[in-house]
């Protein structure tokens, strides 16, 4: 694994980074799709057109005057599944203890929507560990703009640059870290098409988050 500078933050995405709601988000997804009259996505279309917000996605599909529409079918059908179905990444708290024993400030920059994200950090009983929990609406625009990843670190003392790592498994997440002049680490949890990352590469890249472990260790260990 190629080295990445020592970390005073790292920020996070959340879906298929921390915890893995993939099925869900598909399943929700495709709900949408076939209410609108179009055709259900394979999951490697999914994978590679997921990324944006819902809104821009649906704005993106759809149309203006109708995307709110998709929007409410799907976030009724994610609502309904996501709490009895949300479980962590393996070794994912493992890698947040060790931050925070290690006074490494933390937050969460997502595409989902504000409030539903931070239900299922409040869910997970993980508030204790970011200072800040970024969703879609909360800044003054969506990821793959840097303003919510730069909306986390307000506060925090720590301005964005090399020594803030943000960890996706997205090319959006890829773009908004390389934007805000940040260390963009990609975990391959479900890792995107590799022409999607040929503009916008990762820094560095991890299978799982047993790799982050030890790239931590090499600075703290």
């Amino acid at each position: 694994m190629r080295a990445l500078p020592k970390p005073q933050a790292v920020i996070f995405d959340w879906d298929d980074t921390l915890v893995d709601n993939w099925n869900t988000a598909f399943k929700a997804l495709n709900t949408a799709l076939v209410h609108m009259g179009a055709p259900p996505w394979t999951e490697d279309e999914a994978r590679r057109r997921s990324g944006p917000s819902a809104k821009d996605l649906f704005t993106q599909l759809f149309g203006a005057d109708r995307w709110k529409e998709a929007d409410k079918v799907y976030y009724d059908t994610f609502c309904a599944l996501v709490l009895d179905n949300v479980r962590l990444h393996d070794k994912a708290e493992d890698f947040l203890n060790a931050l925070q024993k290690n006074n490494i400030y933390m937050a969460v920059v997502s595409n989902k929507r504000g409030h539903l994200l931070r239900k299922e950090v409040e869910h997970l009983g993980f508030n204790r560990y970011f200072g800040k929990v970024i969703g879609a609406g909360d800044a003054a625009a969506d990821k793959p703009d840097p303003a919510p990843l730069l909306l986390s670190l307000e506060g925090s003392g720590i301005p964005p640059g090399p020594a803030v790592w943000y960890v996706g498994d997205s090319h959006t997440d890829m773009m908004c870290a390389l934007r805000a002049g940040c260390t963009a680490v990609l975990i391959e949890t479900k890792p995107p098409p590799e022409d999607l990352l040929i503009k916008n590469p990762p820094t560095g890249r991890v299978r799982h988050h047993g790799d982050l472990m030890e790239l931590l260790d090499r600075h703290f260990g």
